[in-house]
Parts: structure tokens; C-alpha cells; sequence
């Protein structure tokens, strides 16, 4: 086992992260991984075989960028911190490569402003990155509101900055990511073989008529997974996965409620064909099993990990933790305790496929 010290060493200028107290290192569970105990780095090993683990839903904030729109950069229940703490949280939790990504909070900004935006945003997150190249990959943003720049700004962000990955919300200021307005940013994600990352912002156009209010902070208890649900299923039913099927799309919190529920939306087009609209090439369901659609490993339980999988296939999920957000509070081990899981899959969820979709050495 390794250990890390966790201690900032270049490239943290000009980015913020969110912290929150260290958890308690836990057991390896039933899967066969194995790590070390409090400060010690958890260096995961299955089957004999260290594994290099990706979580790809990891937050954080530029706040140079933030500050051209006087977005906030803290609220009171959010604590500051550096690298160093964020490094020693990834040790103990045996997460090695974390891909960072920024929820977007600039597709209402007019066009000079944004352009501005995003490439301070960018070209921060990728110098950071590029300081501690073995622990952090970026996904860029983009200004989706103008399809025309967002193109623009990926293709520079790939070409010049060297990502791998975008980050986009469920939505666009009340818009579908299916409109065909959004066809040449889908067009060039697809060129140059980026993955997407889809993170929802919640489903803002409920929230007027109360219906989210209440106890259960239910905008993001619900209405998360609810907008992610809305977005994959847009894209299905208006045909954008068939128009562009190079696409690769990871949906966060497990793509919300759509792997639970496919097979209705299956059985419209059977009950109501006339109703539908165009009918997709193939049955929704086989969208979350081609290649294009992947989930985050934010379930929360062992048994809606096994049914994740089963609509979906391990091939298809990916580590994720929601950092520096509890949600997910021993990640790596909840996929380590899956009962049944092969090694081969918990090997590919932990980081296997993450690595190969965002050209991670593995």
C-alpha cells in the first residue's frame, strides 16, 4: 500500500473546491478489494491486480470564471478548501483519478460575456489538471445556448487543451438537449469522440406552482434524477441518438429514473404507436445497453446497484460519488459489495471503462 500525503504541489491557482469532513475508511466489503487504514492511501487490488479507480462525477468551481457573472462561490452550508484536502478524502476513499466537472450556471449569459466565461473556465481547469496530471481530469464547458460557440469552444477545448469529456445540464434556460437547435454541438461531441457528462440542475419549471415545495428538499431529491430522466428520454424519442450514434453520454445519479422505468416507454410505443411520434430505430430500452448511454454508481444500495446493472450492464456503469456531496458515502466499496459481481465488472466500473472513455492510462 502507498501512502499519500495529499499535500498541494503546482497547478491550484485560479480553482476552488467544495470540502466536506473526511469519511470513516470503510471495509472492502464482500468483492475482494482490499485497502489501508485512516491516512493511508486505499490503493484498490482484485484478484492480485492493483486497480486504477476514475470517479466521474466530481464537482468544483473556477472562481475567476464565476465571478464575470457574480455567481456565488460559497453558501454557508458549503466549507472552502485546498487540493490537499480533497486528495486526502480521494486516498482514504480509494478513489485515484477524479474527472471534474462544473454544473453549469451561465446558459442564461449573453454571448460576449459567456465566451469570456468559458474560456477562463477552461483553460483554469486544464491547467490545473495538468498539475496533477496522475490524480484529475477535466470536462470542459461550453455555452450551449449558442450551439454555434458551444461547437467552437469543445473543438478548442479538445484540440488545444487536451480534454476528453464536456459537461452539460439536463437542459439549456427551459430547453431540451434534443432540440435540433443543439445538432451541431451533438455533431461535433460525436467528431471528435468526447464523452458527455450530464448533470441536471433540477426541474426549474415546476418549481413556480409548488408542487416541489414542502419538506424532502424534493427540487433535488426528486427533481434531479426527474430532469436527467426527461433529457435521455428526449433524446431517444426525438431521434438525436439515432443521428448521431457515435455519441457517449454518462448520465449522473445512475441516469435518474429511466433504468428503473425503460420498459414503459418500451410499451408506449407498442400501446400508443400513433402517439409516440417518429418510432425510434430500436426499442427504448436498447438505447441503455448500445454504447452510447452510460450511469454513474450513485444508487445508494446494494440491491439498486444489482438492478442498475441488470437493465443496463456493468459495461455500462461507472464510479461516481457526487464529491464533496454525501450522497455517495463509500462508493468504491458499494461496488466492491455487489454480491455476484465478477471481477472483470467491478474492475470495469471502477475505472476500466471511465479510463477508455476519457483516455485515462489505465
Amino acid at each position: 500500500m502507498a501512502t499519500s500525503t495529499g499535500t498541494a504541489t503546482n497547478g491550484t491557482a485560479g480553482i476552488a473546491f467544495v470540502g466536506c469532513e473526511l469519511t470513516a475508511a470503510a471495509g472492502a466489503g464482500s468483492g475482494g478489494g482490499t485497502h489501508a487504514h485512516a491516512h493511508r492511501r486505499w490503493e484498490v487490488v482484485i484478484a492480485g491486480k492493483r486497480v486504477k479507480t476514475v470517479d466521474v462525477h466530481a464537482h468544483c468551481i473556477v472562481p475567476e470564471a464565476a465571478k464575470l457573472v457574480s455567481h456565488p462561490l460559497e453558501a454557508p452550508e458549503l466549507l472552502w478548501s485546498d487540493v490537499g484536502d480533497r486528495l486526502a478524502h480521494m486516498d482514504k476513499s480509494g478513489v485515484d483519478v477524479e474527472a471534474l466537472s462544473i454544473n453549469p450556471y451561465w446558459y442564461r449569459t449573453e454571448r460576449d460575456v459567456v465566451e469570456k466565461l468559458i474560456k477562463v473556465q477552461n483553460e483554469t481547469l486544464a491547467g490545473f489538471c495538468a498539475g496533477h496530471p496522475d490524480r484529475f481530469v477535466g470536462f470542459a464547458t461550453a455555452a450551449l445556448q449558442y450551439p454555434d460557440l458551444a461547437a467552437q469552444q469543445v473543438e478548442y477545448a479538445v484540440k488545444k487543451l487536451g480534454f476528453r469529456g464536456v459537461g452539460v445540464s439536463g437542459s439549456v434556460a427551459g430547453e431540451e438537449l434534443a432540440n435540433p437547435r443543439f445538432h451541431p454541438f451533438w455533431a461535433k461531441c460525436e467528431e471528435l469522440g468526447v464523452l458527455v457528462f450530464l448533470h441536471p440542475l433540477g426541474v426549474r419549471e415546476l418549481e413556480p406552482s409548488g408542487r416541489l415545495g414542502g419538506s424532502g428538499l424534493l427540487t433535488n431529491t426528486i427533481g434531479n434524477p426527474l430532469e436527467t430522466t426527461i433529457a435521455l428520454s428526449h433524446l431517444i424519442f426525438e431521434g438525436t441518438l439515432d443521428r448521431f450514434p457515435g455519441l457517449k453520454i454518462c448520465a449522473a445519479h445512475g441516469g435518474g429514473f429511466l433504468p428503473s422505468y425503460a420498459n414503459r416507454s418500451d410499451a408506449v410505443c407498442r400501446v400508443f404507436p400513433d402517439r409516440v411520434g417518429p418510432l425510434p430505430k430500436k426499442k427504448p430500452t436498447e438505447y441503455l445497453r448500445n454504447g452510447q448511454l452510460y450511469f454513474d454508481s450513485i444508487m445508494f444500495t446494494e440491491e439498486g446497484m444489482r438492478h442498475l446493472i441488470a437493465e443496463v450492464g456493468a459495461e455500462h456503469v461507472v464510479l461516481g460519488t457526487d464529491y464533496p456531496f454525501p450522497w455517495n458515502t463509500d462508493p468504491v466499496a458499494h461496488i466492491l459489495s455487489i454480491p455476484g459481481l465478477s471481477d472483470t465488472d467491478k474492475i470495469a466500473m471502477l475505472g476500466g471503462t471511465a479510463a477508455k472513455l476519457l483516455g485515462i492510462e489505465s
